[in-house]
Order: C-alpha cells, then sequence, then structure tokens
C-alpha cells in the first residue's frame, strides 16, 4: 500500500469538501458534537449550509472568505476554519467575522432578543498561542470581577495542531481522533488507520473522502491547484522568513561594526589622542568623538 493514499485533510479544497458539502454535512456535525462536547439534547441534529461572508473584493474572485458556515436546528451559527500558513492576526480574524456573521442575521423590522449564537471553531497548522501548553483553548466573555458569563452569544474554540502530541495507541476520545486525523491521517498507514478508526463509520466515511478515487476529474484537479497555491504560499513565506533573517544579521553585523569603532575611540581618547587623529584612524567625525567624549567624561563621573 503507497503511504500516501489519504490525502491531507488541511488542503483548502480538501477542507471545503469534507465539511462544506450537503453530501457530507453528518462529517460536519460528528466534528462540531465531538469537538463542543454536545451530547443528548445539547447535540447538534442538523445543519443548513449559509452563504460564507464575503468582502466585495474577495467576492469579485469568487473566493470566500470562511470555509463554512452554517447554523443548526435551533439558529446557532457555526464557523469552521482551517488555517495552514501562519497569520498575522488570525485571532483578530475571527473575532471580525464571528461579528460579521452575528450582524448578517439583522433584517429590517427585526428585535435584538432574537439574535443566535455564533461559534467560532479553526483548527491552525502553526502555534497561536506560544504561552499555552494545551493543544485546545475555549474563549468566551466573562465578567471580570465573577467570571460569570452574562454576554453568551460568542464563542471560540482553537485548534493547534502542532501542539498535539499523542499517539495513535493513546487516543482517548472522537474529538482527539479528528485532530489525530488532520494532522497525521494522510501520512499514516492503513493498518495504523484501521486502529485508528475502530467501528466509527463517521470517521471512516472522512477517511474515504480524502483518497483521490473518491473524486471525479475536475475535483481532483481543483485538489491539484489548491495545492499548488498552497505551497506557492508557503515557499514565499517562507523566502521573507529567509531575508528577514538576513538582514537581521547584515544589521547586527553592522551595529557590531559601529560599536566596535567607538570601543577604539574611547581608548583613544584615554590615551589622549587628538580628535584629528582619532577621526582618521576610525572614520568618525570630530563631532561624533566629542560627544564619546562628554559621554565618557560622564560616567566617569557618576
Amino acid at each position: 500500500m503507497a503511504l500516501n493514499k489519504f490525502l491531507d485533510p488541511k488542503n483548502d479544497f480538501l477542507f471545503r469538501r469534507l465539511f462544506g458539502e450537503e453530501r457530507h454535512k453528518d462529517l460536519l456535525i460528528y466534528f462540531i458534537n465531538s469537538v463542543l462536547h454536545l451530547e443528548g439534547l445539547h447535540a447538534v441534529q442538523d445543519v443548513t449550509y449559509l452563504k460564507t461572508i464575503q468582502d466585495p473584493d474577495v467576492a469579485a474572485k469568487k473566493q470566500s472568505i470562511v470555509d463554512v458556515l452554517c447554523k443548526d436546528e435551533n439558529g446557532v451559527q457555526f464557523i469552521i476554519e482551517m488555517q495552514v500558513a501562519r497569520t498575522a492576526g488570525f485571532e483578530k480574524r475571527a473575532q471580525y467575522y464571528a461579528s460579521k456573521a452575528y450582524i448578517h442575521q439583522m433584517n429590517v423590522g427585526d428585535i435584538y432578543k432574537d439574535l443566535k449564537e455564533v461559534i467560532f471553531i479553526a483548527l491552525s497548522d502553526f502555534i497561536m498561542f506560544p504561552k499555552k501548553l494545551d493543544w485546545k483553548s475555549s474563549h468566551v466573555t466573562l465578567d471580570k470581577k465573577t467570571y460569570e458569563q452574562d454576554l453568551k452569544d460568542f464563542s471560540f474554540t482553537f485548534i493547534e495542531l502542532p501542539k498535539f502530541n499523542k499517539a495513535i495507541e493513546h487516543l482517548e476520545t472522537v474529538e482527539e481522533k479528528w485532530v489525530y486525523f488532520f494532522k497525521h491521517g494522510h501520512t499514516s498507514t492503513d493498518e495504523e488507520l484501521e486502529k485508528f478508526i475502530g467501528s466509527d463509520v463517521i470517521l471512516k466515511k472522512a477517511l474515504d473522502v480524502t483518497t483521490q478515487y473518491s473524486m471525479t476529474e475536475e475535483e481532483w484537479n481543483t485538489y491539484q491547484q489548491s495545492l499548488k497555491h498552497e505551497l506557492d504560499n508557503r515557499a514565499a513565506e517562507q523566502l521573507k522568513l529567509m531575508e528577514a533573517e538576513e538582514k537581521g544579521k547584515a544589521e547586527g553585523k553592522a551595529e557590531g561594526k559601529a560599536e566596535g569603532i567607538k570601543v577604539v575611540a574611547i581608548n583613544m581618547l584615554k590615551e589622549g589622542d587628538l580628535l584629528e587623529k582619532i577621526s582618521r584612524i576610525t572614520g568618525l567625525s570630530e563631532k561624533e568623538i566629542a560627544a564619546l567624549k562628554r559621554t565618557f567624561a560622564e560616567l566617569c563621573h557618576s
């Protein structure tokens, strides 16, 4: 069996294929209930897909902002996101689009009390919160003094895949299996995945959706184009990091050289050399040397 039989579910196109299509909405419902620990009467029973939130310039290119937007049978809205590339301010983007989803519920004549909750769930393939040890964090609005949750209409759940380190034999919950699926499913063998799935038919379906044989030729081509776009973005990001690192090294060398010249000038001042001589040897102007002399004198008398 080829190791790469299963495709990467973090891919933008494949993620939306998993969770954003009517024929696969059982996967979305199972994922939401697992991540939010919803059971019994509190569990989501059904979802209705909504038009994803768009800005005019993005809509012109027919590209949606959020990956999946839906509401359950009670009108509660869910935004489901997969963020692969490191993006500055992603947590602010989450709040921005949650607020847009909240506002878009209102029509002329509606009343505020009918507004429904918005729940944002995101998986990130990078570390968002370096100070947090856990791979999952949940955020709500609390009273600073009493910690009561009086404002209940927004909640945010972030799953940081790099922090998830559980081995396949130690997975205990469906939620952990979903996280393992997104982090390791595309690099696992059939034998490992049989152990991972067990008798779970929904997770089995999720794996089947991430294989090439489950796609039409058009879907496969779209996946390949999405993959190329993702790789190009990662390459561009790595190039930026390399350039920033090289710039930092160059600036550090220049700063170190400048400090070294100042030390030479101060030592010559200690020896009583004339400003003209110090300037000729160090390349510093007599004005700069005079300023160093004053600084050195102040330090000596402090």
